[in-house]
């Protein structure tokens, strides 16, 4: 009986093993597929991280070319079509692929890439705008660049920061204007939301404001993956506006007891006249006059006016506008002028000294001295104007080329007559620019000088005498100054066009 009974549990648990084999195959086949899915997630994750990020810095690229072409001295500038640019006028830079049409204005064309985020911000279609395009310099060498498809540059209005939604009241008035254009003005950098910090909604700009922009651009990747990102920008021009209305002298003497010897001849000349552009030409207009040589007073009594006009001789070289105030009739000789409007940033050490400081941050070239201009880079032309800093003394001599730009010195400038310089000449530091040699060259733009440290290199507390000697053997010293406002406004174009606001903009699916 007892055998019997055993064989019976035992016939019962006959299969038990094979069930539990089986069930725990099933549970590790589920773990398996399990991780078999989470593998491909995580996979399809990575991937569509890599393509956001691809279309991200694709787009971010094209922010960048579009602030960069901006500048004057891009070899690859933009010019906007006015200043301030109106907002019926739009930029596109465009980059197709190999045989494909990009054309963000065709807005009645899906397979153009059309720009219909334009009318979301401004209410009216970009096909209705005089649109501007030029192509993309990202592909290099037959190599792809960046893929991003188009970049528009374009004005902004009240209406069209809040993606023509709601708008942002940068000026607080109740209301969120869709027709004026915005400017920045540091002066004002405490108005508005968060996205607008400094802007200002006016039809006649301050002095110190300079228009806002907005830069947008828009990527495709080949899988159809897609960014648009904006930058809103305002040009950073530290050193441009010494009154709001540009130098007001061919030549400025900053400072207390200010020295200056001219060399006496009739064939030098500083010319307060504004001369017509190309400088080449060097034809005299109509446009406005300023004096020939201005001068500034900070403290105390001064011999500025009395040492200028013992050097300015003959007195009929030196042109330009007259002592009266109201429309001059005509240039008058003799031209010397307290400057008495200049920018106050202008008028003290600190001042300048942040001045220098901020160009040289953004200067194309920084080169420490005693140095000549054979340390100057290349590539600079009339259409490709420099910032170049030297850090000390700059001797010129023997130099029988032209410059074209900005031209900041910090120590004495040898200035060589044979030279040619095509802009902006700032002697800023030990404040003397000096020229003892002969030539045919001469300074087409301004030249502004201002003794702002001592020989040791100390800050001075108030201005020095700052000094302007040109002489040398004979009568052929060279030709002088003539005020250009077209060569002044080109060397001191943007450095940069700072950010303002970043923001990346939804895409509908």
């Amino acid at each position: 009986m007892k055998s019997r009974a055993h064989f019976e549990k035992a016939r019962r648990q006959r299969g038990a093993a094979l069930l539990i084999a089986i069930f725990a195959l099933l549970l590790i086949s589920v773990v398996a597929i399990a991780l078999i899915v989470s593998s491909g997630t995580e996979t399809s994750l990575a991937s569509n991280y890599r393509t956001s990020t691809s279309a991200y810095y694709a787009s971010l690229a094209g922010l960048e070319e579009g602030r960069g072409r901006l500048l004057p001295t891009s070899l690859n500038y933009i010019p906007l079509p006015a200043n301030p640019m109106p907002l019926t006028q739009v930029i596109y830079i465009t980059n197709p692929a190999g045989g494909e049409v990009v054309a963000p204005d065709d807005t009645a064309n899906p397979t153009t890439y059309p720009d219909t985020q334009y009318k979301q911000e401004f209410g009216v279609d970009v096909s209705s705008r005089i649109v501007t395009k030029y192509a993309s310099v990202s592909p290099v060498a037959g190599l792809p660049g960046p893929v991003y498809k188009w970049v528009r540059i374009n004005a902004l209005t009240e209406k069209s920061l809040g993606n023509g939604v709601t708008g942002v009241d940068v000026n607080n008035d109740g209301d969120v204007d869709p027709f004026t254009p915005l400017f920045y003005d540091p002066a004002n950098r405490t108005l508005g939301g968060a996205m607008s910090p400094g802007l200002v909604e006016t039809p006649t700009p301050s002095a110190t404001a300079l228009q806002a922009l907005e830069i947008t651009s828009f990527s495709v990747l080949p899988n159809g993956s897609e960014k648009m990102l904006q930058y809103l920008v305002q040009p950073l021009v530290e050193f441009p506006n010494l009154t709001g209305q540009g130098f007001t002298a061919a030549l400025t003497l900053a400072g207390n007891n200010v020295q200056y010897t001219g060399p006496g001849t009739n064939s030098f000349f500083i010319n307060g006249q504004d001369h017509q552009c190309p400088p080449a030409v060097q034809v005299v207009t109509a446009g406005p006059m300023v004096t020939a040589i201005g001068y500034t007073v900070t403290s105390g009594s001064d011999s500025s006016s009395g040492n200028i006009a013992a050097g300015a001789v003959p007195a009929a070289n030196y042109l330009g506008a007259p002592l009266t105030t109201g429309p001059p009739p005509g240039p008058s000789t003799g031209s010397i002028a307290f400057l008495n409007t200049m920018n106050g940033n202008w008028l003290t050490p600190t001042g300048l000294d942040a001045v220098v400081q901020d160009i040289t941050n953004n200067a194309d070239s920084v080169i420490t001295g005693p140095t000549t201009p054979g340390s100057f880079p290349s590539g600079m032309s009339a259409t490709h104007p420099m910032t170049i800093v030297v850090n000390g003394d700059l001797d010129m001599n023997g130099w029988r080329n032209t410059g074209y730009g900005l031209l900041l010195v910090t120590g004495t400038l040898h200035y060589d007559p044979d030279a040619t310089w095509e802009g902006l000449v700032l002697v800023i530091g030990q404040g003397n620019f000096v020229s003892t040699r002969g030539g045919s060259g001469g300074i087409d733009g301004a030249v502004f000088v201002a003794k702002t440290r001592d020989t040791s290199g100390n800050l001075l507390a108030n201005l020095g005498a700052s000094s302007f000697s040109q002489t040398g053997p004979g009568s052929n010293v060279g030709r002088g100054i003539n005020y250009n406002s077209c060569l002044v406004n080109s060397a001191m174009g943007p450095i940069t066009y700072k950010v303002l606001a970043f923001k990346e903009i939804p895409l509908a699916n």
